[in-house]
């Protein structure tokens, strides 16, 4: 049976890297494979990031510890998104304002929980309807926009906060009541919600529906990658392949094109042989000619000559006369 390391192998020859990066990543799985209790295929997160604890400790630099991490990284999982059942069933239990617009910032503008709790009251717009992300990861600033139920619950929420601190969300119990909220307690906030509507959520997975939904409703894949503020529009694809319902549609649209692309082709080929039939039939059928009987007429050197029209009825004085001579009977 071909092992882990031998298909491995041959991955990084196929990608034509040098004898030397090739020596390199095999002596780092090995290295990985010695200090592993458990079979290979067998490899979680869990024992990655064990792994790299193990580096740490052997005071590897980060860079070292990076290289190490590309040579055994696992493939990214697929974006999990909510469904629009669980989507009502988490919101139905949220009752606190602020909760509430928090969460919808996830939902209807994709913000990143770190977005969130940075957020501003100068950065709204309401009259735009829009939201301006300043230093997002990697430092990159973008506008978002409030959808009417965005915008409903932010406005509820800033009638009833009497604060004039500049971050837009507070802590609104405990000895922290008034200062920004961190981003852990926004986690465990929408932990706290998941449990009571027994849905498996996390702020993440708001983003990856915010981006799902929107792609299901026929957004382009730039837009989307704009609003989500990706760098490159490979992360934003990954979503195409969570996407089944845009997919679905897609797919049959495009087959009922074909289908009657190809019915139109059958169509017109039957109507030129029925063409082609017609003209054949009408061919079969000799037309009538007209016969014409041959006359004799004496030359002058006493020969009997009879004078033969030929096919299409020509008259005596035309040159497609054809002369046949004989002997004239004494």
């Amino acid at each position: 049976m071909e092992t882990i390391k031998i298909r491995y192998l041959r991955s990084l020859k196929r990608k034509n890297f040098s004898s030397c990066t090739v020596k390199n990543y095999m002596n780092r799985i090995d290295r990985f494979t010695l200090w592993l209790r458990i079979p290979l295929h067998n490899v979680t997160r869990r024992e990655i990031g064990a792994y790299v604890d193990h580096l740490l400790r052997k005071r590897l630099s980060p860079k070292t510890i990076t290289c190490h991490l590309q040579t055994i990284r696992l493939p990214k999982p697929l974006p999990r998104h909510l469904r629009d059942a669980e989507v009502e069933t988490f919101l139905a239990v949220i009752a606190d304002p602020r909760d509430r617009a928090m969460f919808m910032r996830m939902l209807r503008c994709g913000l990143r929980v770190e977005e969130v709790a940075h957020l501003t009251v100068d950065a709204v717009e309401y009259r735009k309807k829009q939201v301006f992300v300043l230093n997002g990861k990697g430092a990159r600033d973008r506008v978002v926009y409030l959808s009417d139920d965005a915008r409903c619950t932010l406005e509820t929420y800033m009638a009833r906060r009497s604060s004039r601190a500049q971050a837009l969300f507070l802590v609104q119990k405990g000895p922290q009541k008034g200062k920004p909220i961190s981003v852990r307690g926004i986690q465990k906030r929408i932990e706290y919600y998941g449990r009571k509507s027994r849905v498996n959520v996390s702020c993440h997975r708001l983003r990856h529906t915010f981006a799902t939904q929107l792609l299901n409703a026929d957004a382009h894949l730039a837009t989307i990658q704009d609003l989500l503020g990706h760098e490159h529009i490979t992360t934003t694809q990954r979503y195409c392949r969570v996407a089944n319902i845009k997919v679905q549609r897609d797919y049959y649209k495009a087959m009922e094109l074909v289908l009657q692309r190809m019915q139109a082709g059958q169509d017109e080929g039957n109507s030129r042989s029925y063409k082609n039939a017609g003209r054949g039939k009408r061919g079969s059928t000799a037309p009538a000619r007209r016969v014409i009987p041959l006359r004799a007429r004496e030359g002058t050197d006493g020969e009997e000559r009879i004078t033969k029209p030929i096919e299409g009825g020509a008259d005596e004085g035309s040159k497609r006369w054809r002369v046949a001579r004989r002997t004239k009977r004494n």
